[in-house]
């Protein structure tokens, strides 16, 4: 044998063993069959972008590497935040995105039922409803839209409270005149100003810097976007009204779901429903836990009667039972409750 073919073994057996010692180093020189986008709006160290990376992980070793995606956090830092990156979704332009059901809602008005305040009381609640009649119906609606709703895949993010640079807020009389940021969606607007808030609009990517810079008095999400976004630098207060509850779905492209073959969309949605239950344990896990570290880093805590706040939405409820509609509202009165 000569030389250089000695060489010339001797550098692919290196190349070999560097990519694992498998034929899977065959498969990697070719570019997956279906390279895929999933944008999200947390940031790199939240439990959300942990699992979906684990996820689609899982998902091109099922399937040999015929799919790869690439998982955004921070929405890809994409101007405009999330209506930007939801336009985007539905004209083609990516292919999944985990969102809130508020911004859904804008195009399609039943899935604002996910935001009605003081609805769902408690996570087993929300995830039977969501997972079981309430969701399939809302995934119908949304696929009329043209937006796949991967079954069973609704992320956690938390029941919302409000925190706060001014006051404590204990009551709704706390809020008059109290400067609320919020996303840009008339389900979370028009809450607070039944409440007498002064509503200031601002997308997620601009939530610290809203804060910071004294344009809004407070805001409200679960203790995990306090805690990741690092909220307690300038916010004083957390008051304790979860007052609504907010998961991120995932949604897909409609004409690219139908696109990809009946084998790859079924590993997507085995191994979605897997990940999201982790996800969800992980995230409430920590929600649970973060009362006590925000408070050893300078926040005020305080529990809330919710009746001061619901006895004012009355006229609230009866106008987004009318936009969501009869069959959405009864839904979800089946799960929590007769409302309003």
């Amino acid at each position: 044998m000569s030389d250089n073919k000695k060489i010339s073994r001797r550098r692919f057996a290196a190349g070999l063993a560097v990519a694992g010692g498998s034929l899977l180093f065959t498969r990697r020189l070719r570019a997956a069959d279906f390279e895929l986008r999933n944008f999200h709006n947390q940031p790199a160290d939240s439990p959300q972008h942990k699992r979906l990376i684990e996820m689609w992980t899982a998902i091109e070793q099922e399937t040999r590497g015929r799919v790869h995606c690439t998982v955004s956090p921070d929405n890809g830092r994409t101007p405009g935040s999330d209506p930007a990156v939801f336009k985007m979704l539905v004209d083609g332009q990516l292919d999944f995105f985990n969102l809130n059901g508020g911004i859904i809602g804008n195009l399609v008005p039943p899935v604002n039922v996910q935001g009605i305040p003081f609805a769902f009381r408690n996570e087993a609640q929300v995830y039977r409803a969501i997972d079981g009649d309430l969701g399939q119906y809302l995934a119908q609606e949304m696929r009329a839209k043209g937006i796949y709703a991967v079954p069973g895949a609704c992320f956690q993010n938390g029941f919302r409270c409000i925190s706060s640079s001014l006051r404590p807020v204990r009551t709704a009389a706390d809020l008059q005149g109290f400067k609320m940021r919020t996303p840009d969606a008339p389900i979370y607007t028009e809450c607070w100003k039944a409440l007498g808030a002064e509503v200031v609009v601002a997308n997620f990517d601009q939530l610290y810097a809203t804060l910071r810079d004294k344009k809004a008095d407070g805001q409200d999400n679960p203790l995990n976007v306090v805690e990741l976004l690092k909220l307690y630098e300038v916010q004083k207060y957390e008051s304790m009204t979860l007052h609504m509850w907010s998961g991120f779905n995932l949604i897909g492209n409609l004409k690219k779901w139908e696109s990809l073959p009946a084998d790859i969309q079924g590993v997507i949605q085995r191994n979605a429903v897997k990940y999201v239950r982790l996800q969800r344990n992980d995230n409430d896990t920590l929600n649970n836990s973060l009362r006590g570290t925000l408070e050893r880093r300078g926040m005020v805590f305080n529990d809330v009667d919710p009746a001061s706040f619901k006895a004012m939405l009355g006229g609230y409820y009866a106008h987004w039972k009318s936009v969501i509609g009869a069959r959405t509202w009864s839904l979800m009165e089946g799960h929590v409750g007769k409302m309003g």
